[in-house]
């Protein structure tokens, strides 16, 4: 399974990586996380992203997660932050706190709405979206902002058109780049980037790739996203629906061979979704150079 272009991978050079963890609900499982943060902290990651529930569901335990990141590892970390549930004063002081600590990167969201029959509004008293979210945390600190982008369109976008606008708007407000959702075929990719160079944006697009572990899961997931499966990856994954072994060799392939025909057209930068997976993260960086 896509032999050929594993196996050229080794003639590329090593390209950049960061990973994105998400903190889980528990404090046993967040105990596992904090070890596969460690696990992968040798692989020298540019930085490593951590996530948090809507409405700031698990932003305790993120807080916790980054604090514990700067004191005990080597890495730097990048914390979420989203519009989401608060007012500006409430988010003002959260960015304050991560100024204090030694924070020195954030992840600006608009988010989601925590009730998922709803369309997002935004909060009373809070920042609208994600530019003025941008705007405000570059007013209290000169901290490194990475946004979202959507090579196939924001779900709740008007248009293409004005996915690409706000995106602007969002490197405009000073982001320092933008991560892309998942996506499976590199051409969705560089169409994409194609839009965006011609609209203005000039700022790095960084490629996110995610790990699969879960068939029905990842096409419940893409179908909320709206990332498109193509055809070939349904025929060759739902054979192996229950088989998690399978499924995540599987996947480390289909990423690396995605990886692949991404570094061919110029691309030296990754964002990996690990879903809290230390083993297929591992693999895959392997398969890229980076050991």
């Amino acid at each position: 399974m896509f032999e050929n272009e594993i196996n050229q991978l080794a003639e590329f050079p090593k390209p950049k990586v960061s990973f994105e963890f998400f903190p889980p609900k528990t404090q046993e499982l967040t105990e596992n996380l904090w070890l596969t943060i460690k696990d992968l902290e040798s692989l020298n990651p540019t930085f490593v992203s951590i996530t948090y529930g809507a409405g700031g569901s698990t932003r305790e335990r993120t807080h916790e997660i980054i604090s514990k990141t700067i004191q005990g590892t080597k890495l730097k970390p990048a914390a979420h932050l989203t519009c989401v549930g608060a007012t500006k004063e409430n988010i003002d002081t959260i960015v304050k706190n991560y100024w204090e600590i030694g924070l020195r990167h954030i992840v600006a969201l608009r988010g989601d709405s925590p009730d998922k029959t709803k369309k997002y509004e935004p909060y009373p008293g809070g920042y609208a979206f994600a530019d003025g979210l941008v705007k405000g945390i570059k007013a209290i600190g000169n901290f490194e902002i990475s946004v979202a982008a959507y090579p196939e369109t924001h779900p709740e976008a008007i248009s293409e058109k004005d996915d690409i606008d706000h995106l602007k708007r969002k490197i405009d407000a000073g982001a320092d780049r933008a991560i892309t959702q998942y996506f499976f075929e590199a051409d969705t990719y560089f169409r994409f980037l194609e839009k965006v160079r011609k609209a203005g944006v000039d700022a790095p697009i960084i490629p996110g790739i995610i790990n699969i572990s879960n068939y029905e899961q990842i096409v419940r997931f893409s179908k909320m996203c709206k990332s498109t499966i193509p055809q070939w990856m349904h025929e060759m994954l739902a054979p192996l629906s229950g088989n998690e072994e399978a499924i995540k060799d599987a996947s480390i392939r289909i990423s690396a061979k995605l990886c692949h025909d991404l570094m061919k057209g110029g691309v030296d930068q990754f964002h990996i979704y690990s879903m809290n997976r230390a083993d297929m993260t591992r693999k895959l960086c392997n398969l890229i150079n980076i050991k």
